[in-house]
């Protein structure tokens, strides 16, 4: 009944749909195995994709030759580019998607790629032969042959759903768990943990009064995630914001008793980053409330996600509280919030081409690794599948290091520092932020994923020609000088110094009050040279911008990245009194104090614990 495929993935989430198109876009023949052809990379928490350092993930996955920013585009209700206040390093783009129509764009994504094939099924373990992966068993009985296997589980590993003092067996909830591969692994060897995430209520839209909240609108000139010609966005739809209230804090509190989290029922380890609302009322109990966003699921659905309301406790207690929140007093909600605790496996068991160290051809992919996240999901599949082909095809694998993606940090993470709670992307993280940056991830990683196969010609040409101009540009602005009389009146209106004799025009964007865009709309041999760039010329602009204002910023963080690998052997007390620095983040704190690391290296590669806490401790330290 079954051909032998050359790749056989197990899952249709993120990362699943990922590793199976970038497996066979390269030419493995794949066969994609999931528990249910209608949930095809289903966005099971909230409908949106990016965010801070999440937003830099989905621009790298399309630079490679991904889909998940192409998907993204085509179906997003809302864009914004977040940070914008700050500097470049740290904008982040986001998009609010319509939960339907991205599910179905993704099927019907895989369905157009002729080397992918489809079977609805639950995978209950593997087939190993002399250390080298054959296959799968299937709960309806079959054997299926493969060359390889990539496992994208997400929390379907026994899944067990936590609503109150009730729990039961899923994966999703509406969807059932899946049992036996987590035994098979184990028995193969395997190390696996348990973990938890949660989600809101989500709420009928007919129910809610949004004249009490404050309307969230997407950007004005909306950007997008892909660097191909995907369209843009030109209408959106509105998010919302309130808040919860001492009030309703009160009414959580009451179900505390009944708190799965609470009463030691839940075993896994939740999410540090995207805590439940009793667990953000318990921790923080200083706070009179807490911010609550109001997203909508889609352009035509009357569903509303609660992002921040994440709770496992009863639905009773969650509905009191819900109607205490100002625009939800007449609320009705389409199903509660809970908690799910699932299997994964510390990925410390991987190498850095998310192949597992104990089985041949066997890789790991997305929160069977201890992630969290669509993003980094993603990410991690498209790794998995590129390498999977690679191996087949007796090429070097494809390793991204820490300096040339998010992708490479998110990587390098799991399997030196492994995790202890579902390990979520954050610019913090990485030690290159400003090299890393979500405008350049074509000029980084495309050439990259073209000479792997994955990325086209057309992308390669649009980055070569891009990189032309922006050399272009700034040769321009470094050999071209403006005089006093060409731009003083400018620089007086903005309250900003006046020159005094000629200067190049890259040093007069030096000043952190003056932008590209103002310069062209006052030189006029300026704006002359720039109308010759084409339509590309915003982006090329402001990729030049960047690069001659944070010239030095970049230099000096690659310095300070040198002088740390030399400080890796460098002993800490065992003693040291961590509380006592500030300057260090409270989880850093709270870390370093229950692990005690014996050297600076080996702190350093503790989850959570980010290169600016290293340099407080080595300023501490006076080196």
């Amino acid at each position: 009944m079954f051909k032998k495929y050359d790749i056989i993935v197990v899952g249709a989430g993120h990362a699943g749909s990922e590793a199976a198109a970038a497996a066979a876009n390269l030419g493995s023949s794949v066969l994609l195995i999931t528990m249910h052809m209608g949930t095809i990379a289903q966005m099971s928490c909230n409908p949106a994709m990016g965010g801070i350092a999440k937003g830099q993930i989905v621009r790298e996955v399309d630079a490679l030759g991904g889909q998940s920013g192409i998907i993204t585009d085509h179906t997003m209700i809302q864009f914004r580019m977040l940070n914008r206040s700050k500097g470049p390093a740290m904008w982040s783009p986001r998009a609010q998607s319509d939960r339907m129509r991205f599910s179905e764009r993704w099927r019907l994504t895989l369905e157009q790629i002729p080397n992918v094939e489809f079977w609805q099924d639950t995978v209950v373990g593997l087939s190993v032969k002399e250390g080298f992966i054959t296959g799968v068993h299937t709960a309806m009985g079959y054997h299926i042959e493969s060359r390889a296997v990539v496992l994208t589980n997400g929390t379907f590993l026994n899944g067990l759903i936590h609503i109150g003092m009730k729990s039961f067996g899923g994966g999703r909830i509406g969807e059932k768990n899946s049992t036996g591969l987590t035994e098979n692994l184990v028995q193969l060897g395997f190390e696996s943990s348990r973990m938890k995430t949660g989600t809101p209520v989500r709420i009928d839209g007919r129910s809610i009064d949004f004249s009490r909240m404050e309307e969230q609108p997407g950007d004005d000139n909306t950007g997008k995630f892909s660097f191909t010609d995907t369209p843009v966005l030109k209408k959106q739809r509105p998010c919302f914001i309130t808040y919860t209230s001492p009030e309703v804090h009160k009414v959580l509190e009451t179900g505390f008793h009944e708190s799965p989290m609470f009463t030691g029922k839940i075993e896994g380890t939740g999410p540090r980053y995207c805590p439940s609302i009793e667990d953000k009322i318990n921790r923080f109990a200083d706070k009179s409330r807490h911010q609550l966003f109001v997203e909508p699921e889609g352009w035509d659905t009357q569903e509303y996600y609660l992002n921040g309301f994440s709770s496992s406790l009863p639905a009773e207690i969650q509905v009191k509280a819900l109607r205490l929140i100002a625009g939800l007093e007449n609320a009705k909600i389409f199903r509660p919030g809970y908690a799910i605790e699932y299997d994964y496996f510390p990925p410390v068991q991987l190498k850095y081409t998310l192949e597992t160290k104990l089985v041949e051809n066997l890789y790991f992919a997305g929160q069977i690794n201890g992630t969290t996240g669509y993003e980094e999901a993603a990410s991690q599949g498209l790794m998995a599948g590129i390498n999977a082909h690679l191996k087949l095809v007796e090429k070097d694998p494809f390793i991204l290091k820490r300096s040339d993606a998010y992708i490479g940090v998110l990587i390098d993470d799991l399997i030196t520092k492994g995790v202890d709670e579902p390990y979520r992307m954050f610019t913090s993280r990485a030690e290159y932020r400003i090299l890393l940056r979500q405008d350049n991830a074509d000029l980084r990683l495309t050439p990259a994923g073209f000479d792997i196969g994955l990325a086209s010609a057309d992308r390669l040409w649009r980055v070569t020609n891009k990189l032309e101009w922006i050399e272009k540009v700034k040769t321009f602005m470094r050999t071209n000088s403006v005089s006093p009389d060409q731009v003083n009146g400018f620089l007086e209106s903005i309250d900003t110094a006046p020159i005094k004799q000629k200067v190049k025009l890259d040093s007069l964007l030096l000043r952190p009050q003056i932008s590209f865009n103002q310069l062209i709309e006052h030189l006029d041999f300026l704006d002359n040279f720039t109308r010759g760039i084409g339509e590309d010329a915003i982006e090329i602009l402001e990729e030049a911008e960047i690069l001659i204002k944070y010239d030095g910023y970049i230099n000096k963080e690659q310095e300070i990245a040198e002088k740390l690998s030399k400080f890796d052997d460098m002993p800490l007390k065992p003693d040291f009194d961590y509380h006592g620095l500030p300057s260090l983040s409270t989880e850093a704190r709270q870390k370093l104090t229950r692990i005690k690391p014996a050297t600076i290296g080996q702190a350093s590669r503790i989850s959570g614990i980010s290169p600016s806490d290293i340099s407080v401790l080595l300023v501490f330290l006076g080196r």
